[in-house]
C-alpha cells in the first residue's frame, strides 16, 4: 500500500445494489471514479444502465426480496467492494402500524439485508478478501415518533453487519456501516414536500442543512479501499452533526 493509492481501487470489481438512483447511485459513479469496474444493480433496470452509461459500468436487473436473484449475481459478478442501500419505510405511529407494513419493511431493510451479505459474503470469504458497506441511518441510535419499525430494522442491521465483521473479519473480510443523516433522496421526498418538517430536520444537524447524495460517495470510498483496511464493524456516521447534537434549543450566553 502506497499513500498515493490510498483510495485507489485499480482491478478491483465492485458491485452496487440500488445503484439506479440517489445513494447508490452517487457511491458507483465515486467507486468508478477511482478505478474499479463497477456493476450497478436495481429491480430499475432502465436506472442502473444509466448509471453504468454514467460510470463506464455493467447495469443488472436485480430485486433484493428474490433471494436466489442476489444469489445469482453473486455468482456472476463475484464482487471484492460490496455496497447495497435498498431501503424503504413507512412512517407511522406503532399503534396504526399494519402487520403488511410491518412485514415490507422488515423484509426489505432486514431480511433482504441478511441474505445479500451472505451470498456475497460467501465469495469473499472463500477468496479472502474483499470490503461489504451497508447503508443503515442515524435511526439506529436515535428516533423519533412515527419511525419505530425503520429504526428498528436499522438497529438490527447495524448488529448484522458487526457480526458479519467478527465472523468474516479472520478471512479478510471487512463489514461496516454507513449512516447517514436526513439526505435528499427519493426515501425522503415526503419529508421534503412539507416545508416546515423539511426545515426542522435542517435545523437539527450542526450545519442546519440536508445532505446531498454525493456527500455520502466519500465514506463508500473510505470503506471500499485501502485507505480503511484496519476499520471493521464500524458505523461510520456521515449525519451532519446530528447524533452529536442535544436538542434544537440555543441557550444564551
Amino acid at each position: 500500500m502506497t499513500y498515493e493509492g490510498l483510495f485507489r481501487l485499480d482491478g478491483r470489481r465492485a458491485v452496487v445494489i440500488g445503484a439506479g438512483s440517489g445513494i447508490g447511485r452517487e457511491s458507483a459513479l465515486a467507486l468508478a471514479a477511482q478505478g474499479a469496474e463497477v456493476v450497478c444493480a436495481d429491480r430499475d433496470l432502465a436506472s442502473a444502465e444509466e448509471t453504468a452509461a454514467r460510470c463506464g459500468g455493467a447495469a443488472r436487473l436485480v430485486d433484493v426480496l428474490d433471494g436466489d436473484a442476489v444469489c445469482a449475481l453473486a455468482a456472476e459478478a463475484p464482487a471484492d467492494v460490496l455496497v447495497f442501500t435498498a431501503a424503504t419505510n413507512v412512517r407511522k405511529r406503532l399503534l396504526d402500524y399494519s402487520a403488511e407494513e410491518f412485514s415490507r419493511v422488515v423484509d426489505l431493510n432486514l431480511r433482504a439485508s441478511f441474505e445479500t451479505v451472505r451470498a456475497f459474503g460467501a465469495g469473499m470469504v472463500e477468496r479472502g478478501r474483499g470490503s461489504i458497506i451497508g447503508f443503515a441511518s442515524i435511526r439506529a441510535s436515535v428516533t423519533e415518533p412515527g419511525q419505530g419499525v425503520y429504526s428498528a430494522t436499522k438497529a438490527g442491521l447495524v448488529q448484522l453487519l458487526r457480526t458479519a465483521a467478527a465472523e468474516f473479519g479472520p478471512r479478510g473480510v471487512r463489514v461496516n456501516a454507513v449512516a447517514p443523516g436526513v439526505v435528499e433522496t427519493p426515501l425522503t421526498r415526503q419529508i421534503k414536500d412539507n416545508p416546515a418538517w423539511y426545515d426542522a430536520y435542517a435545523a437539527k444537524s450542526a450545519l442546519g442543512r440536508w445532505a446531498k447524495p454525493e456527500e455520502m460517495a466519500g465514506a463508500v470510498v473510505y470503506l471500499a479501499g485501502d485507505a480503511s483496511s484496519f476499520v471493521t464493524g464500524s458505523v461510520l456516521y456521515v449525519d451532519g452533526g446530528w447524533t452529536a447534537v442535544d436538542g434544537r434549543f440555543d441557550p444564551p450566553n
